[in-house]
């Protein structure tokens, strides 16, 4: 049953987006070879702390740690461990935050210095593939819509779309309903109501779509040993249309980035 949110849930839904956001941004100036993921995962979770939030992920389903950190080959649910990153690698940063009892939920894929073009252009495609699903997310619609365009833009530029892992209604839980598959056939799933709020998630591998679990029960990884990329952006439906409640722009601020891919989905004018 999809658990719709007044506009005052949906306000404090946003408060709990924009934590994860700042994490994120303060993340973005620390992501560089030579640092290990454990120290990024201490760093976030002091952060969060700070802002009068609790980690999401912690201890959530047992998870040992504050965020979950995935390079390169790993698709999502990476731990973090005391392995520097290298120049040329990627790495997923999925990050979730408590705030008055609501989840705040999104991740980006960080370039680790200077990576090859191929790679860059996976990077840009899923994300693009993110907004690309956004925009179906409207009143009216239904799950296999944002599925369906999220899989035909990503599979024309010859990308496998992970079929085993998807995004999610969010909430006072981490996971409610609908799930929301990064593939599918328009007009099928769950219709779209207002004051619903979801988590879309694109999981793009360079490779094949196939995937693996390790032994640890949480690092997923590409079965062919190629790089996969992952976007995740929290969305309420407000009037009928998406909007955005987290936003990459802490991250863009941090990294000298100009970009303005989240002005259609705002309908007032973000505030930092």
């Amino acid at each position: 049953m999809i658990i719709q949110k007044t506009r005052e849930e949906i306000e404090l839904m946003r408060e709990s987006a924009l934590i994860v956001s700042k994490t994120l941004g303060m993340l973005a100036k620390e992501v560089k070879p030579g640092v290990t993921t454990l120290y990024l995962d201490k760093l976030a979770e002091e952060f969060i702390r700070e802002q009068g939030a609790i980690p999401g992920f912690l201890g959530l389903y047992d998870f040992p740690n504050t965020l979950c950190m995935s390079p390169n080959s790993q698709v999502v649910h990476g731990i973090p461990n005391k392995t520097p990153l290298q120049e040329g690698d990627i790495i997923s940063i999925d990050c979730g935050a408590i705030k008055n009892d609501f989840y705040g939920d999104h991740a980006y894929t960080f370039a680790v210095g200077e990576i090859d073009p191929e790679t860059q252009k996976l990077l840009d495609i899923t994300k693009e593939s993110l907004y690309v699903g956004i925009r179906e997310l409207k009143v009216g619609n239904r799950v296999g819509d944002v599925g369906f365009a999220i899989q035909n833009f990503t599979e024309k530029h010859g990308y496998g779309v992970v079929r085993e892992l998807v995004g999610h209604g969010l909430g006072k839980k981490m996971h409610e309903d609908p799930e929301m598959p990064n593939y599918g056939r328009r007009g099928r799933g769950k219709k779209f109501i207002e004051g619903m709020v979801v988590a879309i998630e694109p999981m793009t591998n360079m490779g094949t779509q196939k995937i693996k679990q390790h032994k640890d029960g949480w690092t997923i990884t590409t079965l062919d040993g190629k790089p996969s990329a992952h976007f995740e952006h929290d969305v309420a439906i407000i009037d009928g249309k998406p909007e955005l409640l987290s936003t990459f722009q802490y991250i863009y601020d941090a990294l000298g980035i100009v970009s303005d891919e989240e002005n259609e989905f705002r309908q007032q004018p973000l505030v930092l």
